[in-house]
């Protein structure tokens, strides 16, 4: 999954582009920094869920950065379909 989230086509990254893909059935993968707002982690976790996407949680925002080739912290990103 990590190879995936650093194809710029592949991906989204920030948690309204995230939201958008899980809404309109695009991502194939969430992932999540664990230091998110809670308010971010819970809606997004939660949609996830009632969507049946599965949910990846990375240990910090700048580490989810890192992984997706951003210059920021990232609290979430997902694999698109």
């Amino acid at each position: 999954m990590e190879a995936l989230l650093k194809q710029a086509g592949r991906r989204v990254v920030g948690t309204k582009q995230v939201l958008r893909a899980v809404e309109e059935d695009r991502a194939a993968h969430v992932f999540l920094g664990k230091d998110a707002d809670g308010f971010i982690y819970h809606r997004l976790n939660a949609l996830c869920e009632e969507r049946h996407v599965p949910v990846t949680v990375v240990d910090s925002m700048q580490e989810l950065g890192k992984l997706c080739q951003v210059d920021v912290k990232a609290a979430s990103a997902a694999v698109l379909k």
